[in-house]
């Protein structure tokens, strides 16, 4: 149609957003799925398409789809989103949350490692122990155990000397004299997880094979010496974030985390070390509130291995026999190895091997997790003793949870089945077969229920069935109350015992139980015990007890102070009655001083403050006591390889002593001891009063330069100044605030204590 002459026609349509740009090349503010990347890309117009290099995606972590490179259009990937914010010159991109990154949630450390350290020194344990019975006689024996430490490892020693002081009707000196129990050296390297041990040694076993005492060495993995790892599989939780959005965690109706996610696939791993069966609930929560709840039920138990984690323990040398009779006698030389291996999460296998001149066995195992419904554990295992063969089969099943939990075990023997704790022991024997079942119920406010049946058949044959029930139920105010029942199938006659604790305080309780044997015999006990207070003290313990048969008294007194610790006590009837005594503790070496400590089981550290006495110590945040004259300070409650916090109080130090450093984290060796030195460092300082020749004060701002040191300083109010790093022999520049110079000198002893005032110093 062709419009009159004179009248114009119709207008085109108005231009897009993008048509009102021909082809250019633009520099956008790249978002994705609502979160902005940080990042400025090149975005090409052609034609009303955007066009945008493959790298860049790529450099946001987005997985593109298919094999692209150089420049992409936007438009021709599909499931992807685009739109172009002229205002705010934003390129606005809405993917598949599966096209981004996926994001970890958590971390499985507990906490920082720490690496283990060592210094050299020796330590003593002791406990003296003294007996007097009626019939009995008297007898002294002394328990010891000594250790020589450093960073080659820890050497040990334990023995134990007895002496009868006087015969009673049943004593006997057999056992008089000094015997060595145990002699060990043992390392440990925490970077590889392995220990290496020569001397006596227990070998390693499996639960269904059995350790033994042998001379010799063993080589075997230790995960204890990095408590940071996490060993057994925790669940994880996967989803994915449309938008950005935050996220809850929720373990057994208690929250567990919190973190924000971005968009995209998200796992998370933060789950608290648990065992048993339980379930988790994950909100995610996005930008516009909307919440999204999911429930997953999980399973975890500690006795499966990680995947791909190893676990194994090789011993060889001579069996040890009449162990605490005699201190060198050694029986044939002999071999056993361990190996544990992650399969996956959910299957850890499981080998044991062991060898003498008259014995092989090997077997082979595993334990499988069933998804939620517990773990199950099986093993077989074949034997060849002195040309006899056997086999042990074993199987097994756990499962925990918080309403209950249930365990059962069967273990039967064929044919001559043996192992190495029948090499050299021609009286002993192996069950051929053992059954228990033990089942707890978690009741609420009805208590908590306990059955356990245990079912063992000897090697003659001879059957013993025991049923144990009991009964548990916490009162008013922490009070107690206990009930149990025992009774060996084929007998109609119950063992019975109910027992009320009844709590006074934070350290002492009331007993009260009563008990009838299988025999009809009743008894009445009566107890009240008082407990040690951690931070040292007294406790003791009394009782009585009466029914069919004579009364039983008991009465005892511990007192624990910081350098040992000492118990005395009788116990018995009447007729018999025994007392006793006992004294324990523990003497240190390390750093040239001797230390004394009511027992040390562990580790320890020794701090020192390089001389400076007096100076509070904190562990833990805990405050333990002060250094010594000499400046050193045990604190004997160190765990081995936990990551400990030192600290020292300046507050007690002289003025012109300086501290760079007043907290420390160390973690020590398992059965070590550590030197821990904080730097302490002695300044010769002074303040000085600075005048004119007319005895008028320097003006505030002067500046000072200290020749000796070339230490710049201020002069302050009054003419004062600090300075520190001095000399015997002192000279001062100052230049003042017009221009002009003067000098000063003093001098100051070296080895005075604290800071010193020294003026008015006239400027000249």
């Amino acid at each position: 149609m062709i419009a009159p002459q004179g009248v114009a026609g119709d207008l085109p349509p108005p231009p897009s957003s993008m048509e009102a740009v021909a082809d250019a090349q633009l520099f956008l503010e790249l978002v994705v799925n609502q979160m902005d990347t940080g990042r400025v890309i090149a975005v090409d117009q052609r034609a009303g398409q955007l066009y945008v290099p493959a790298s860049a995606l790529q450099d946001v972590d987005m997985k593109l789809p298919g094999e692209l490179s150089g420049s992409v259009a936007l438009d021709t990937l599909p499931g992807l989103h685009s739109d172009y914010d002229s205002n705010a010159q934003r390129l606005l991109l809405d993917v598949p949350p599966a096209w981004l990154k996926e994001q970890f949630i958590g971390n499985r450390n507990a906490y920082p490692r720490t690496q283990a350290m060592s210094s050299f020194g020796a330590l003593l344990n002791y406990d003296l122990y003294f007996s007097d019975t009626d019939e009995g006689g008297s007898y002294l024996a002394a328990w010891n155990e000594v250790r020589l430490f450093d960073n080659w490892g820890t050497l040990s020693n334990t023995g134990q000397y007895r002496q009868t002081l006087a015969d009673g009707v049943s004593s006997s000196t057999f056992n008089n004299g000094y015997r060595r129990y145990d002699t060990t050296w043992r390392f440990s390297d925490d970077e590889r997880l392995l220990t290496y041990e020569a001397g006596d040694v227990i070998s390693g076993a499996l639960p269904w094979s059995s350790s033994v005492r042998l001379g010799g060495v063993q080589f075997s993995r230790d995960f204890a010496v990095r408590p940071d790892l996490v060993t057994y599989p925790l669940p994880q939780f996967a989803g994915e974030a449309a938008v950005p959005s935050s996220v809850d965690l929720f373990i057994n109706g208690y929250k567990s985390d919190s973190a924000l996610l971005q968009p995209g696939p998200y796992t998370l791993t933060n789950v608290p070390f648990i065992n048993g069966a339980g379930e988790a609930v994950v909100v995610t929560t996005d930008a516009l509130g909307r919440q999204v709840s999911t429930t997953v039920p999980f399973y975890v138990t500690s006795t499966l291995l990680q995947k791909g984690l190893t676990d194994f323990s090789v011993a060889a040398g001579s069996l040890r026999r009449e162990y605490t009779l005699k201190d060198f006698a050694y029986g044939p030389g002999v071999a056993s190895g361990t190996f544990r291996y992650g399969y996956s999460d959910n299957l850890t296998l499981e080998s044991h091997a062991e060898a003498s001149s008259d014995l092989t066995l090997g077997g082979l195992g595993g334990n499988l997790r069933l998804g939620n419904f517990g773990v199950l554990n099986t093993a077989v295992s074949q034997s060849q003793f002195e040309g006899r063969g056997g086999q042990q089969l074993s199987l097994g099943y756990q499962y925990n949870s918080m309403r209950y939990c249930l365990s059962y075990q069967r273990v039967e023997r064929r044919d001559e089945y043996a192992d190495l704790t029948l090499v050299d022991t021609p009286y002993a024997s192996l069950s051929k077969r053992s059954e228990q079942v033990t089942l707890s119920l978690n009741l609420e406010r009805f208590g908590s229920l306990g059955v356990g049946y245990f079912d063992v058949q000897a090697a003659d044959d001879s059957r013993t069935r025991l049923l144990n029930l009991s009964w548990s139920k916490p009162l008013w105010r922490n009070t107690s109350f206990y009930l149990s029942a025992n009774r060996e199938i084929g007998d109609s006659n119950w063992a019975m015992q109910a027992q009320l604790v009844i709590p006074f305080d934070l350290n002492g309780s009331l007993a009260l139980s009563t008990e009838r044997s299988k025999d009809g015999a009743s008894r009445q006990r009566l107890n009240y015990s008082s407990a040690v207070p951690s931070e040292g003290g007294v406790g003791y313990n009394l009782g009585y007890a009466q029914g069919d048969g004579p009364a039983y008294r008991q009465a005892d007194l511990t007192w624990r102070l910081q350098s040992v610790q000492l118990q005395a006590g009788v116990y018995g009837s009447s007729d018999a009655e025994t007392r006793w005594a006992d004294a324990s503790g523990s003497l240190v070496w390390m750093g040239g001083d001797t230390f004394a400590a009511n027992r040390i089981n562990d580790a320890f550290v020794v701090v020192s403050t390089q001389g400076f006495a007096g100076i509070p110590v904190r562990y833990e945040n805990q405050l333990v006591g002060e250094t010594d004259r000499n400046g050193h300070l045990l604190v004997p409650w160190s765990s081995a390889y936990y990551r400990a916090k030192y600290e020292i109080d300046p507050l007690n130090l002289p003025l012109n002593v300086q501290s760079p450093n007043v907290e420390q984290r160390v973690s020590v060796r398992r059965g070590s001891g550590y030197l821990l030195e904080f730097p302490l460092r002695r300044v010769l300082a002074a303040s000085v009063t600075l005048v004119d020749t007319q005895h008028q004060e320097l003006p505030l701002g002067s500046l000072l330069v200290h020749e000796q040191s070339n230490q710049q300083a201020v002069v302050g109010w009054d003419g004062l100044v600090y300075l520190e790093n001095l000399s015997a022999h002192n000279t001062l520049q100052v230049t003042l605030g017009d221009g002009r110079t003067c000098q000063a000198r003093f001098d100051i002893d070296e080895q005075q204590q604290g800071v010193p005032l020294i003026g008015p110093l006239v400027c000249q």
